[in-house]
Parts: C-alpha cells; structure tokens; sequence
C-alpha cells in the first residue's frame, strides 16, 4: 500500500467508518440517503437539482478511478453500518497548488452529533500525507454556518473571502475559505 496516499477505509471511534466509495454495490444506499436528505442539501448543494438515479451512479462509477489519478479521494460516512454521507478530499480550479479541498454533508438525521468534525480531522490527517500538500481548505457559502463550523472546531483559520456566483437556493455569493496549515 502506497504509504503516501490517503487510506481506502478509516474505522474512527463510535460506528463510524470513512471508507471509499464502491460504485454499484454502494448505489441503493448511497441514492436512498441523498433521497431523504434532498430538502437539507437543497440550499447548499447545487448538485440537488439534478440529483437522480443516474447522476448518482455516474458520480459512484467516477470515484475509482478519480481515486487512482489521485484527483479526488471521495469517502462514504458510515455509522453503524448504514451510508449516512459522503466527505472527501479534491481539488478545483481555483484550489491553490499546495492545498487539497475537504467537503462533506450527511443526512440530517446525523447532524449535530460530532460526526462531521470527526470526519473531517480524519480526512485532514489524509491530507496531510499527500505529497506537496501544505495546507487543506474548506468552502461553503458565508450563510451555511453549520459548514463553518466543523472548521472552527478543528482549529482552521477563516483565510478568506470571496464572491461567487451563486449556483443553489441558499447561497449568499460570499464563500468563506478557512485554511489549515501543515
């Protein structure tokens, strides 16, 4: 196993497992938790509006290989056993060189509970094995608070702000960018 890159599967305390995702056998439980979490992605995730069953399966059937080109490592949350999510590590256009991007989201049914920051110190540790990655950077829209928050608890700095078109219902077109450094 390639010491360098992140690991395919991270068992965290209390249930919870980050592991990658595996396209057909996921696609059942994977669809049925964006399903019932369609109104809490909404204002947030622009991708809701397109959401199917086919869009699911193409971004499933996509995770493998952009986790071999190393272009993005995308984790299914699970928590006793059932998908309660997705989080992972990639990069945009507008990522800097050094840095790697971190997203998640989970079923409504799971927040408020600490998973999303456990998650995400998980996936930080990952990061930081990458090759040439000094710093790991989370953005939301300024008016998604609960995003911000798992970033402030993990000790990242609020590094910036900048416009963006907005491309969901809730969205400002201000993204806070919070950084965390090596």
């Amino acid at each position: 196993m390639d010491l360098s890159l992140p690991r395919p599967r991270i068992e965290l305390e209390g249930g919870l497992t980050l592991r990658a995702f595996e396209a057909e056998a996921d696609l059942p439980e994977f669809f049925q938790a964006i399903e019932e979490s369609l109104e809490h992605l909404r204002p947030w995730m622009p991708w809701v509006a397109e959401h199917s069953l086919e869009t699911t399966a193409r971004f499933l059937d996509g995770r493998a290989e952009q986790w071999a080109s190393g272009e993005a490592y995308s984790y299914a949350v699970v928590l006793d056993g059932a998908i309660v999510g997705s989080t992972g590590l990639h990069r945009h256009d507008d990522t800097p060189d050094d840095a790697v991007e971190l997203g998640y989201w989970l079923h409504p049914s799971t927040t408020g509970r600490g998973i999303a920051t456990r998650a995400a110190r998980a996936l930080v540790e990952e990061a930081f094995r990458l090759p040439g990655v000094a710093a790991v950077e989370v953005v939301h829209d300024v008016a998604n608070h609960a995003s911000g928050a798992v970033p402030a608890r993990l000790g990242f700095t609020a590094h910036l702000r900048r416009p963006h078109e907005p491309t969901a219902p809730g969205e400002t077109g201000e993204d806070q960018i919070w950084r965390l450094t090596r």
